[in-house]
């Protein structure tokens, strides 16, 4: 195995740790150090024994899993836990990847300032604009709950479709926010100076020469590093507080509201929280999805594609079940992404029976989500894995998971 190899295996090992970490079962002490030596047992053999082009698209694939899985976990906080239907993820979707992007990035000068525009470019870290996208999100998400929490149901899934494409729109259409209908180009990549020459300034002396032979077509192997570490962040940090006495009100709200206020509970209150940690989870998504595609414009948000699917991911996985959130998410990319693998197949075969057929094969991709969907609801409506029963650690002999 020559050091390019090791190199990648040693970035691949750590989302295969947090992976490994959250599958395992057993104590922690146990499952720490068992953990890290599958890791990194794991990552040697793929780094060995794919092709470089394989893996990476692999890398690929993670990352973009791994950024659907975080906005499932987005609405599993909302429809999962406190039974909001919301069916505008999209739309807070894209105000975290266009406010990281107007975060991190400098106005554009020269000749640039004639093609580009822009409200502000304040060419901040990465994580500021993470944070940034997640906080405007989060305001967003407290100023459209006043309102929309007022309705039910149907009602409420209309509202908040109406309101993701309203942000849509706005971001089409105002050309000095973020470009209008022309992309917004040169989001920076954070850490991309690892794997460029003549590498990070800051990066200690084995660092740099443990990954020097790296080049910048392996960028991919960095950032999924980085999108693993904020979902295992962010997948913490639900299960704390799902198991708080917050996450045992908000249960109550979904399950019984009319008695959790007999309780002396304000569940409005308790509504607002719970769409306002969602809307930023799915901001923070969005941020990550942005710096990751390096270019973004409105057709990224599609209202009925970035919700539809997420919604799909969560129904597989399992709603109220973190853990499920990110299994679907995982599943349901898979099948989106192999079913264009499978239409590029077929088209050939297509083309026999009908030449416009080809350029129709694009809607079969839709067709097996439609297909798994449906199956979904007909055998297994709970998910892949069921909601927790047991909801606090402080009772650990009451009831099995």
């Amino acid at each position: 195995m020559d050091q390019v190899q090791l190199a990648r295996a040693s970035l691949v090992a750590i989302p295969l740790i947090l992976l490994a970490l959250l599958i395992l079962p057993g104590r922690k002490a146990v499952r720490l150090p068992l953990s890290i030596i599958l890791g990194i047992v794991v990552a040697l053999g793929l780094a060995w024994g794919m092709k470089s082009g394989n893996l990476t698209y692999m890398m690929s694939f993670s990352t973009m899993a791994m950024i659907y899985a975080i906005l499932s976990l987005g609405l599993n906080s909302q429809w999962g836990l406190s039974g909001h239907v919301n069916f505008g993820v999209a739309g807070f979707f894209a105000i975290g990847a266009f406010t990281s992007a107007l975060v991190t990035t400098t106005m554009p000068i020269g000749a640039l300032a004639a093609y580009s525009q822009q409200a502000f470019g304040l060419g901040q870290p990465f994580l500021v604009g993470v944070l940034a996208a997640g906080i405007v999100s989060a305001i967003l998400g407290y100023l459209v709950s006043i309102p929309v929490l007022r309705l039910r149901t149907d009602f409420l899934a209309i509202a908040t479709l109406g309101i993701a494409e309203i942000v849509r729109l706005i971001f089409q259409n105002e050309r000095w926010l973020a470009n209008g209908p022309q992309p917004l180009r040169g989001i920076p990549q954070p850490l991309f100076c690892l794997v460029d020459k003549p590498g990070c300034s800051w990066a200690p002396h084995w660092l740099i020469a443990w990954l020097q032979p790296l080049g910048p077509r392996d960028y991919s192997f960095v950032y999924s590093m980085i999108v693993a570490v904020i979902l295992a962040v962010i997948y913490v940090l639900l299960e704390r507080i799902s198991r708080s006495p917050w996450g045992r009100v908000q249960r109550a709200v979904r399950d019984e509201e009319n008695s959790a206020a007999m309780s002396g509970k304000p569940v409005t209150f308790y509504r607002i929280e719970s769409f306002v940690v969602g809307s930023f989870i799915m901001g923070i998504g969005g941020a990550i999805y942005a710096h990751y595609v390096v270019s973004i414009d409105y057709s990224h948000f599609n209202p009925l594609f970035a919700t539809f699917i997420v919604w799909v991911m969560l129904m597989l996985g399992g709603s109220g079940n973190n853990k499920g959130a990110i299994l679907g998410a995982f599943v349901v990319w898979a099948v989106w992404t192999g079913a264009q693998s499978l239409v590029d197949l077929i088209s050939p075969a297509l083309s026999l029976i009908s030449p416009d057929l080809p350029s129709r094969s694009a809607y079969f991709r839709w067709m097996l989500v439609a297909i798994l969907l449906a199956a979904i609801v007909l055998y297994k409506p709970e998910g892949l894995i069921k909601e927790r029963k047991r909801v606090s650690d402080f009772m650990k002999g009451s009831a099995k998971d």
